[in-house]
């Protein structure tokens, strides 16, 4: 297309995606609004200037492209050679914007402010696994304010070359690494069983807010030995129906023996209310007999589209489901108790990268006599500790829910519930709210780059801060989620960032450094034995030798 005469050598585009929501994108357009504007100054500063893709919708009242359909309308009308920048200082629907980069000939940048406000890290990282995954060439960048030195020495880059690298000197191949035979051995034999006897994942309506990188495409799980059975939120809230209130009241009982506590209000719109639990619990029945009639090893729901309009969100169940120590749930003829002192693996959003992830670990765990317990969470923020109780960078890791308690400080005693907010949730329902214990654990991630399957692996420390700091933390991300603090061991923020192709990390607890050590070595190599390319980060113990 021709060149528009309002523009010139040195405009670069900005687009901004946004939720699906109204109410979200509403609640959250004073934020972007700001960052924009601290943004749009550092490219000014070096010479360039922004045009906006899209103008503010004042019916709408926000400036986002809240549908694949507007994405597309926005681009059509975009020259496809200029340079584009993504700005996003909230959680985005990939697919409202992905569909119209992925035939952008101009160099993309994609850029988060680095605040807990709204999950702005969590949206920029979701459309860089995308863009991974597609194979689409990007660049991306993050800053507090975008006034620092490297952030500006980056986007000077950028603006004038089309492309900036980052330094990511702590990720090796696996294949290059040294473990011990015995791990390569017992690595290789859960390989061989997984392939033998194959396993289901089970999907409540697959893709989930744009998450494209979200899918692993089946071609590339059959020779793994997984399949998917792809179930129906429909059938799953009816079945939800059908559940009977003196059930539903045994799961709640079980949790206030447990110790759990609950935040109640009066109005339903804006409160948790005990009949908001109740269907949760309703819904915890409904989701461990369906991971056991249809055999599933990994059990996913998609809750944020289609289910927030008809029931609570499904939050406090999948915290539940994926505990060892939890409400028994019987078969519907009472003669079984369904997966009786163990999790079922429930895999958030339905991603299900987080589903092959969490069950490489659940297998390694079994036969090292690990913690079962595992979950993904958000890379949600990160911050130096103000306390001054440890040097490191410090970062912040929720899920709106998910997490189990034995992940938490006190267990059960040590979880609480509060109610969704209403932006997202308008039937409500309680979250698995809780503060990460402190200890040793591994963390990866399983993604789709150049058409293979791939898996970063590595290691950290959970931290135990100060009750003001962790108050400072909790207030400046969503207070009502659980909140793990993590320090990576050998991974700069800045590392981590450039790396990481997913918004969803995963992480499992260990009984001490060796043992997380060997989970990781297992886990490598049962991922390197069923064709998936292993991937460490970082630094490890002696159980891994990485030096060359």
């Amino acid at each position: 297309m021709t060149n528009p005469t309002n523009l010139n050598d040195k405009t670069v585009y900005l687009v901004a995606s946004g939720d699906s929501r109204l109410s979200a994108n509403q609640d959250c357009w004073a934020e972007q609004e700001k960052m924009e504007a601290a943004l749009i100054k550092a490219v000014e500063k070096l010479g360039y200037q922004i045009k906006r893709g899209h103008e503010y919708n004042p019916v709408e009242k926000h400036g986002f492209i809240s549908s694949q359909k507007m994405g597309l309308d926005v681009f059509s009308k975009l020259d496809s050679k200029r340079p584009i920048i993504v700005a996003e200082s909230v959680w985005q629907y990939s697919n409202h914007v992905f569909s119209g980069l992925y035939s952008h000939a101009g160099p993309i940048l994609t850029v988060a402010n680095w605040s807990g406000t709204w999950p702005g890290l969590v949206g920029m990282l979701n459309l860089n696994g995308c863009l991974t995954k597609s194979g689409k060439r990007y660049s991306t960048l993050w800053s507090v304010d975008f006034t620092d030195e490297w952030f500006l020495k980056h986007l000077d880059e950028w603006l004038k070359t089309g492309r900036t690298r980052h330094e990511i000197s702590h990720v090796k191949p696996f294949s290059a690494a040294k473990i011990s035979d015995v791990d390569w051995e017992l690595g290789r034999r859960l390989a061989e069983q997984l392939r033998s006897q194959k396993a289901v994942m089970g999907i409540c309506d697959e893709g989930c807010m744009g998450m494209y990188n979200a899918i692993i495409p089946d071609e590339l799980l059959f020779p793994l030995g997984i399949f998917k059975e792809r179930l129906s939120q429909s059938a799953f809230y009816y079945e939800t129906t059908r559940v009977s209130d003196a059930e539903a009241r045994e799961v709640y009982d079980w949790l206030v023996k447990s110790g759990m506590r609950f935040h109640f209000g009066r109005d339903e719109k804006r409160d948790l209310t005990p009949q908001q639990v109740l269907i949760q619990c309703k819904m915890y029945i409904v989701a461990v007999r369906m991971a056991d009639r249809f055999g599933c090893s990994m059990f996913g729901i998609q809750y944020q589209l289609g289910l927030k309009d008809l029931l609570p969100a499904s939050d406090l169940v999948e915290g539940m489901m994926n505990n060892s120590d939890r409400p028994p749930v019987k078969s519907l003829d009472g003669q079984r108790i369904l997966f009786d002192g163990k999790p079922v693996l429930h895999f958030n959003e339905v991603d299900e990268g987080a589903a092959l992830d969490g069950f490489l670990d659940s297998c390694v765990a079994g036969v090292l006599d690990q913690p079962l317990e595992t979950t993904l969470h958000d890379v949600r923020w990160g911050d130096w500790d103000h306390s001054g109780t440890v040097k490191d960078f410090v970062w912040v890791f929720q899920i709106s829910g998910a997490a189990p308690p034995a992940h938490f400080k006190g267990g059960w005693r040590g979880s609480e519930s509060f109610r969704q907010t209403p932006t997202f949730f308008p039937f409500g329902g309680g979250t698995l709210a809780g503060i990460g214990k402190p200890g040793e654990i591994v963390w990866s991630r399983t993604f789709v780059e150049n058409g293979q399957l791939g898996i970063d692996l590595g290691r950290g420390r959970v931290i135990e801060l100060p009750d003001e700091e962790v108050e400072r933390c909790r207030k400046l991300c969503t207070y009502e989620w659980p909140a793990v603090f993590v320090v990576f061991d050998g991974i700069s923020r800045d590392q981590f960032m450039a790396r990481h192709r997913s918004n969803h990390i995963q992480i499992a607890y260990a009984d001490n450094a060796a043992l997380a050590d060997r989970r990781i070595a297992v886990k490598a190599a049962m991922a390197e034995s069923l064709g998936i390319k292993a991937f460490l980060c970082g630094n490890f113990g002696k159980t891994i030798d990485c030096s060359e």
